[in-house]
């Protein structure tokens, strides 16, 4: 019971206040607790949207920048081409045999395996000769003259050089006496001779002076044929042709057609061989027989030009690399044999063939492929070849060169070979015996 004078309003009141009193206290009680559930709320969050942003930000880098091993296979293109070969190989040194012709290139921590087209036999065999060859520098190239490929090339140096380099691609060589197929070229074809033309000199046969060079016969006149003026490299006759049948514009025109002052493609770096032809009639007469030093030529070079000769007058372009392949094994590159240039006509070419082959018979090249003439395993093959010989500006060394083709009776298989062989104080293997030691290893082995 509620006593007797009690205020009523006053008394609900106070419960009301006793109420609130105490759902404070409920709540002043549970602040600490919901102080660390939110601050485990908010903690969880920022590690979720931290997570969350790196976790994106890491897959968008990855879709920008591939694994490492993906970045290094995609630093090649899908395909090279010839044109991408030279500053690849730069560094290519074929001169060490490869057992399997096959070589490994690193650039930019990636490896590059490149098969060649050379024959790991001949190649080998060439580059011991050559070490046993006994002269100052020499270069070999063997060439197939129907489709281009290179069956060897090798060069040799006996003395130390600061850089190594390649001699096969050097055009720092007087072409001597090898220009005279350049010069018969354009006698037969644009001026009608024939091997069988009868042509005059006086003189020695291997000088070239003012007095050799006029025109008419005289009492000390020598008659002769021009596949004999070929053959013995007879420099007054050749002369006389440049002076009075071919002229400098014609001297210059199948210089050209012969990629004289022109770049060869290859697939190493190749250095373009030089010619200057003079309106003078004694440097004319001097080019057109060979008979000067600033007609430059690289061994690749001369060993197209006989490739002209033997393959009818076509040259294909050389060709070194018969396949580049990625680390994975991914094909970059594969070779497709193709013409370069006809700088001749197949008769031509057939008129000139029988001018090598009078070389090899009676000319300069007589007693070195006589050895080869006589043997069985040679009986129905073409052999012809081109000597020339030239000391350099200063006479200290002696430059001593071979093209050469041999061309079996039936079927393809034909090599091109060119020596050149630097001769110093001593004579070493002159360049027509190097040339008959390869084409007889070659055919015979």
């Amino acid at each position: 019971m509620i006593e007797r004078g009690t205020n009523l309003n006053t008394w609900q009141d106070y419960q009301n206040r006793l109420q609130r009193i105490a759902r404070r206290k409920y709540y002043l009680s549970r602040v600490p607790r919901l102080g660390i559930y939110a601050s485990g709320f908010f903690l969880v969050f920022a590690i979720i949207f931290y997570t969350g942003s790196w976790i994106f930000a890491h897959l968008e880098k990855t879709d920008q920048q591939p694994p490492e091993n993906e970045k290094r296979e995609n630093i090649w293109p899908e395909k090279l081409t010839k044109g991408d070969l030279p500053g690849i190989l730069r560094e290519m040194n074929i001169n060490l045999p490869s057992v399997s012709g096959k070589y490994l290139f690193e650039k930019d921590d990636l490896n590059l395996s490149v098969e060649t087209s050379l024959d790991a036999s001949l190649q080998k065999f060439v580059s011991g000769l050559l070490q046993r060859s006994m002269t100052y520098q020499a270069a070999v190239v063997v060439l197939r003259p129907d489709n281009g490929q290179i069956l060897a090339m090798a060069n040799y140096e006996n003395h130390s050089t600061r850089e190594k380099q390649n001699l096969c691609l050097k055009a720092d060589f007087p072409a001597a006496s090898l220009f005279k197929v350049v010069s018969a070229a354009a006698a037969i074809e644009a001026r009608g001779f024939t091997p069988e033309k009868t042509v005059f000199f006086k003189g020695r046969k291997h000088t070239l002076y003012r007095s050799q060079l006029k025109r008419g016969k005289g009492r000390y006149t020598i008659k002769t044929s021009f596949s004999k003026a070929f053959s013995g490299s007879i420099n007054p006759v050749f002369g006389k042709i440049g002076i009075y049948d071919l002229g400098w514009e014609l001297m210059a025109e199948y210089a050209d057609k012969f990629f004289f002052n022109r770049e060869i493609p290859f697939d190493l770096p190749l250095a373009m061989s030089h010619i200057h032809a003079p309106k003078d009639s004694f440097g004319l007469a001097e080019i057109a027989s060979g008979f000067n030093k600033k007609t430059l030529i690289s061994p690749i070079h001369a060993v197209l030009i006989a490739a002209a000769v033997a393959n009818n007058g076509t040259i294909m372009e050389p060709w070194l690399v018969r396949c580049a392949k990625s680390e994975s094994g991914q094909i970059l590159y594969q070779v497709t044999p193709s013409r370069l240039a006809s700088p001749i006509k197949k008769d031509t070419a057939k008129k000139l063939r029988v001018l090598m082959g009078e070389t090899v018979v009676s000319g300069t090249c007589r007693k070195a492929f006589r050895p080869l003439r006589r043997k069985k395993a040679f009986k129905g093959f073409e052999l012809g070849a081109k000597t020339g010989t030239i000391n350099d500006q200063l006479d200290q060394y002696k430059y001593d060169w071979l093209m050469a083709y041999a061309l079996p009776g039936a079927g393809d298989g034909g090599i091109c070979v060119t020596v050149l062989a630097v001769h110093g104080e001593k004579l070493g293997i002159r360049a027509k015996d190097i040339a008959r030691y390869i084409i007889n290893y070659h055919f015979t082995s």
